[in-house]
């Protein structure tokens, strides 16, 4: 190897060496004041069917592909928790519950804030009227995961 490309061959490999490892440890980053704190849910509240529709205070609406609630009264709406009472139906009661559905109670959770407004994005069902055997309603019902739509 010629005298000038040997050095320039060792200038190169020395050069790599120290921009691979660095010049030294890099200064830790400092943490100052306190952690931000979440947003907490404002504005409007809605819940989203599951076809992504938003909507206040529903008087019913379909919670999975195969349940539905009806008749809702709400005795809250906008805070933390929105409870309602109405009708539970499904494809499982069929033909049992036709047109009626079974006597529950709804309750909505875990405000999750988009823009402007707030989604509740969890749903809890309770009924002591479902038929025994049949369906598996009160697990399948007690947290069901609602949409949200698209941001």
């Amino acid at each position: 190897m010629h005298k000038p490309t040997a050095v320039a061959a060792v200038c190169a490999l020395l050069l790599t060496a120290v921009g691979v490892t660095g010049c030294g440890t890099p200064p830790q980053p400092r943490v100052e004041g306190p952690a931000p704190r979440s947003t907490p849910a404002s504005g409007p509240a809605y819940v989203s069917d599951t076809m992504g529709h938003p909507l206040t205070r529903p008087t019913g609406f379909a919670l999975t592909e195969f349940s539905s609630v009806s008749r809702l009264s709400w005795r809250s709406w906008g805070g933390p928790k929105a409870v309602a009472t109405g009708r539970l139906s499904g494809n499982w009661c069929l033909p049992r519950c036709t047109g009626t559905g079974y006597p529950a109670t709804i309750e909505l959770s875990r405000l999750q804030r988009r823009e402007n407004v707030s989604y509740y994005t969890r749903a809890a069902v309770r009924s002591s009227h479902l038929p025994p055997g049949g369906h598996d309603g009160q697990s399948e019902l007690s947290a069901v995961r609602l949409p949200l739509p698209e941001s």
